[in-house]
Parts: structure tokens; sequence; C-alpha cells
């Protein structure tokens, strides 16, 4: 039994992206029986999922049971469950001075355009389009031989993940 790897999901609201990102990196995990488990926070959190990440995520047959709204900080206390990766997934999160997280993570930002900013009519479409994007980067990660990479090791083939 390998131990579980954890996953930080940032932006700055915690109410699209880095929520759409939590719950496909869980939905991908339970589904290939991988010890990988998500959480995400914002650094400004809004204190509310948007509507429209909860719809794709339903569409898609995702649970989003226990997803909220949250402040990073509560992952940066002492007794925080240990993270093994930190991903941020918008600009302005990136560009933060992050805090000090437990076990010293490796970080990695994987940018994606904001679809809560998408036209009223379309941001269905937004939506969707943002949780494929991500579920597939979660998907390589969960490919990864997340046991055996070292610190660098992961960081590189995250960042190769990024850039793809």
């Amino acid at each position: 039994m390998h131990p579980t790897t954890r996953v930080l999901i940032l932006c700055t609201h915690n109410s699209a992206r880095s929520v759409l990102a939590e719950a496909m990196l869980n939905h991908w995990a339970r589904a290939l029986g991988k010890p990988v488990q998500a959480f995400s926070a914002g650094s400004a959190p809004s204190g509310r999922v948007n509507p429209h990440a909860l719809q794709a995520l339903a569409r898609a047959g995702v649970s989003t049971e226990g997803v909220h709204s949250k402040g990073w900080e509560a992952f940066a206390q002492a007794d925080a469950p240990v993270m093994r990766v930190v991903i941020t997934v918008c600009d302005s999160a990136a560009a933060e001075t992050c805090p000090c997280w437990p076990g010293s993570p490796v970080k990695v930002h994987w940018g994606y355009p904001d679809p809560s900013k998408a036209a009223e009519a379309d941001k269905p479409q937004a939506f969707e389009l943002t949780r494929q994007a991500i579920g597939y980067r979660m998907l390589q990660l969960l490919q990864l031989p997340l046991d055996t990479l070292s610190d660098a090791q992961l960081q590189s083939a995250l960042a190769r993940i990024g850039a793809a």
C-alpha cells in the first residue's frame, strides 16, 4: 500500500478553476484506484462555489460532495495535512506570496483562463472546456510514479505537463 499523495490546488477565489481541479483529481484518482487526495483553497475565497462549476461537474458525473470555497491559511497550519504538491491555477494566485506549507511541497503553476469571465450565454461551454482541460492534466498527473519520483523529478514532470 502506497502512502496517499496530497495535492493542494490554489486560485484567488476558490470558486471555479481550483474547485474543478480538486473535483476532477479526486474523481480520476478514485476511478483509477490511485492513492491521491486533492484539496483546493483560495487566497481571497469568495465563500461560494460558482454554480457553473458545479453544473459542469454534475453533467460529467463528477461528485461535488464536500466541495466548498475556503481560504488557504488552513493548509499552512502546523497540524494541516502535509501536501506533496501545490498547484496554482490562476495567474493572480501564482503571483502572490504563498504561505510556507508544511513539508515543503513541490510547487507548479498550471494557468487556465477564468471561465467566469465569459459572456453569460457562453459560460456553460467555458466551464465545460475548462473542466475538460483540467481533467486531462489531472489524468497526466495520475500517470506519474508519484511514490518513486524525487521532488526534483516530480517538479520537472509537472512542469512538462503544464507546458504541453
